[in-house]
């Protein structure tokens, strides 16, 4: 059966944890932040809508300058609004493009992703993993692997967890990462019901 599931959940969750799971199964898995990346990097468009929309200190000699990038949008909810409006749609075209290839025009393929809903991308899946954990543990998880400060943390935290609607997915399954309950079993499971 020909299915298109996101895994989904806030920074630090584990949803990486799960992608490389299902690509370890040998499902194949489209991650919405290296090709958002790579869309943004190729784009003249994107680039030019950046400077001129949110800061033109973000494009340094025609490349973006990620850290001023992500300051301005992380303090700014009107300017990560625009940012994803920017890319939202390259990105959707994109993963409809890479899903509707013939290596993967059957059979289950994943969509990991952080922005779910307010990327629009809750309309193109069958169904959503959605991957969770105590918010302290996913700030020491991000702390940890990212040099990033708590304060940031948890500002990416708020700016993601804003855009979680009241209503979820109609076919939407959670996966406990919390460091107790083991994941694999779970996504085994998972599998089994969506084959």
């Amino acid at each position: 059966m020909e299915r298109l599931i996101a895994i989904t959940g806030g920074i630090g969750s584990g949803k990486s944890v799960v992608s490389r799971i299902v690509s370890a199964m040998g499902y194949p898995v489209y991650d919405c932040d290296t090709q958002a990346r790579r869309l943004m990097d190729r784009s003249d468009s994107i680039k030019s809508a950046i400077a001129e929309l949110i800061a033109p200190s973000c494009i340094i000699n025609g490349e973006i300058d990620r850290a001023a990038l992500s300051a301005e949008v992380f303090s700014s909810a009107e300017k990560l609004e625009c940012l994803n409006g920017i890319v939202h749609g390259a990105v959707r075209e994109h993963l409809a493009m890479w899903s509707s290839h013939p290596d993967r025009a059957t059979g289950i393929r994943f969509v990991e992703t952080a922005i779910l809903y307010q990327s629009g991308l809750d309309t193109m899946v069958d169904e959503v993993w959605q991957v969770d954990a105590p918010e302290e543990l996913r700030i020491q998880r991000v702390i940890a692997r990212n040099a990033m400060s708590r304060s940031q943390v948890t500002d990416r935290i708020k700016s993601q967890n804003s855009y979680i609607p009241a209503i979820l997915h109609r076919r939407t399954h959670l996966i406990i990462n919390d460091g107790d309950a083991a994941v694999l079993p779970q996504v085994e499971r998972l599998i089994d019901e969506s084959a």
